[in-house]
């Protein structure tokens, strides 16, 4: 090396590529857009987005307790109560699969059913027209009544203890989870139903999370903003900021056995319904045929909380992969996250941007 003029094989290279310095001196600085600058700057803004925090930059700490000041919980149903109940929930879960109710009374996706009740709604992949507003209330009697035993064991007890008034709830929903079932972060249409959103939980005790991010395949979940624990027997009511102005999700991870959760609202005098003509309205006697169950019973593993998990969809997919594509624009499942599909909401009063999905 010394033969070259050389002592450092290092400072021959450099002498051998100037280029290089020139081209990492003219980055350095942070000028002219650097590239350096350019890379860290997404960075920092993804992992704000993965966090959900705001463009004003708002702590977490502080954003929970806006989360917190719009929700009221209460244990109401003892568990003799909740066993009745949970009882009035396995008929519902039987007669729709023998196919004994309208077609757009039930709503099926892997390891999570659900049952619409006095008003019913399309979302996600149902939508004719993808984007925030478009969710539309499906015609008059094309979906089942709200059972008897919903308000004569649920709507009036939460009346007599003071949760909601009389003649408030006119839609009814109950969402039956298994092991691993989830649903992904969304703010229930502000144009479709009015304030508050009430919903009870039964056979386990869970948690609803503010504030994720979905990803899928395999399926994980961001860091919440927070994390508010639900029993069973227990109410839970959503207004103000925690139900307009961030997501509100369920997580794998959160169902480690079966639950279902019974959502109680009342739908806006001017909300918007499908039109007569629609593909996706039914004559309102139609009844579908027998429904084979697509249920899991499958006991819940403690440690896979803690792991990615893959959804039976994402399993079927790979089984299929050339109709992988085609699913991933039909599924109607509440369980499919599709990049795109957010949205920023700007709420004049805060001025605060939230990326969500209305369900």
């Amino acid at each position: 090396m010394a033969a070259s003029g050389y002592s450092d094989l290092r400072e021959k290279l450099k002498s051998m590529t100037p280029h290089r310095d020139e081209y990492k001196n003219k980055y350095a600085d942070g000028t002219n857009g650097s590239r350096k600058s350019r890379k860290r700057k997404f960075r920092e803004s993804e992992d704000d987005e993965l966090d959900h925090s705001d463009d004003n930059g708002e702590p977490r700490e502080q954003e929970a307790r806006r989360v917190k000041s719009g929700i009221m919980q209460k244990s109401i149903f003892s568990p003799e109560e909740c066993a009745r109940i949970e009882e009035k929930i396995d008929e519902v879960v039987a007669k729709g699969e023998a196919g004994l109710y309208r077609e757009h009374t039930v709503d099926r996706a892997p390891l999570r059913n659900k049952y619409f009740f006095g008003e019913g709604y399309t979302y996600g992949a149902q939508l004719e027209k993808r984007g925030p507003g478009q969710e539309r209330l499906y015609r008059k009697g094309e979906v089942d009544e709200i059972p008897g035993w919903v308000h004569e064991l649920v709507i009036k007890r939460l009346v007599s203890d003071g949760v909601i008034p009389e003649g408030f709830v006119n839609s009814a929903v109950i969402n039956d989870y298994q092991p691993g079932g989830c649903i992904v972060s969304h703010v229930d249409p502000l144009h479709i139903f009015a304030r508050p959103i009430v919903s009870v939980s039964f056979f386990s005790d869970s948690a609803l999370c503010f504030g994720c991010r979905f990803q899928f395949k395999p399926i994980r979940v961001s860091e919440p903003v927070l994390v508010l624990p639900v029993r069973r027997g227990s109410v839970t009511v959503l207004s103000g900021y925690a139900a307009d102005d961030i997501t509100h999700c369920i997580r794998p991870q959160d169902i480690k056995e079966r639950r279902a959760v019974i959502i109680l609202r009342k739908t806006r005098p001017d909300a918007p319904r499908l039109d007569s003509d629609s593909p996706l309205s039914s004559s309102p006697t139609e009844r579908p045929a027998p429904l084979k169950a697509k249920r899991s019973h499958r006991r819940a593993d403690p440690d896979a909380a803690h792991r990615p998990r893959v959804l039976e969809m994402d399993k079927e997919e790979n089984r299929h992969p050339s109709l992988s594509r085609h699913r991933r624009h039909s599924n109607s499942s509440e369980n499919y996250w599709r990049r795109g599909q957010d949205y920023d909401k700007h709420r004049e009063s805060s001025g605060r941007k939230v990326k969500m999905r209305r369900h």
